[in-house]
């Protein structure tokens, strides 16, 4: 299978393994709002990427839209003066901007946890996360010319996954809004790539759980796997993924 450049990939780990791989275990499945949490997000920004940990951590979707410097598609619906990240939970009428109202909003309503926001939005956490943004230089962060996607693509990824970080990367410069399908390590035993999973048995994935899922539907369950109902198309491996993208939406 072909696989990204080899400076690319490593740098990519390296920034994983700056957040010590926060971002990659289902800590706590919480139960979904009827309609998705809302989010105008920057891939490489420090704040945004906390917040994206803590939703693979409780297993949370939401709807992206991207707003990477210099961009316009997005930015311009966030409300005036707002700060990125910024969530809109419309099952609640709840909107906050800013790293500390998200944490706190998301944990005290989904995860029954009121005193969390402090330790999550703590100094080593932002300086950790600031580490991981300087791995990736300029990646993820700057618009470039796009073509605007009728309907959102759909994207199963966990914040850690160096590969996923890839494509996620893409579609923020591109402007591209599109579903999180929040698909974070459910056991112990998923722990590893697919050849090689922390498990002495034949791997199986979590009765019940979305790899199940992914599995039965797909044949795979693994990431990143892409979505893109515009183009009618399903696909896994992320160069893949990124060629998909720039033949169908870059300028």
């Amino acid at each position: 299978m072909p696989q990204p450049p080899i400076l690319t990939l490593l740098s990519s780990l390296l920034a994983s393994s700056a957040r010590g791989w926060r971002g990659t275990q289902v800590l706590r499945v919480a139960a979904p709002p009827k309609q998705p949490l809302l989010i105008h997000d920057r891939e490489n920004d420090p704040d945004c990427r906390l917040l994206r940990e803590l939703l693979t951590e409780l297993q949370l979707d939401a709807l992206v839209r991207p707003c990477p410097l210099g961009g316009r598609r997005w930015l311009r619906k966030l409300p005036q003066g707002a700060r990125l990240p910024c969530l809109v939970d419309r099952d609640h009428e709840v909107t906050a901007d800013g790293l500390r109202a998200c944490l706190k909003h998301v944990l005290a309503t989904y995860a029954g946890i009121h005193l969390g926001t402090g330790l999550l939005a703590s100094l080593p956490m932002r300086l950790s996360s600031r580490l991981a943004s300087a791995v990736r230089g300029d990646v993820g962060l700057r618009a470039q010319p796009s073509r605007a996607a009728r309907k959102p693509l759909e994207l199963y990824s966990f914040e850690s996954s160096p590969y996923s970080r890839l494509v996620r990367e893409r579609l923020c410069e591109l402007e591209l809004a599109w579903v999180l399908r929040s698909f974070g390590k459910e056991q112990l035993a998923d722990w590893g790539p697919p050849t090689r999973r922390l498990t002495w048995k034949p791997w199986s994935p979590k009765p019940g759980g979305r790899r199940a899922r992914m599995l039965a539907q797909t044949g795979k369950a693994q990431v990143p796997y892409l979505i893109d109902p515009n183009h009618g198309v399903e696909l896994f491996e992320s160069v893949q993924i990124l060629q998909h993208l720039d033949r169908c939406y870059a300028r």
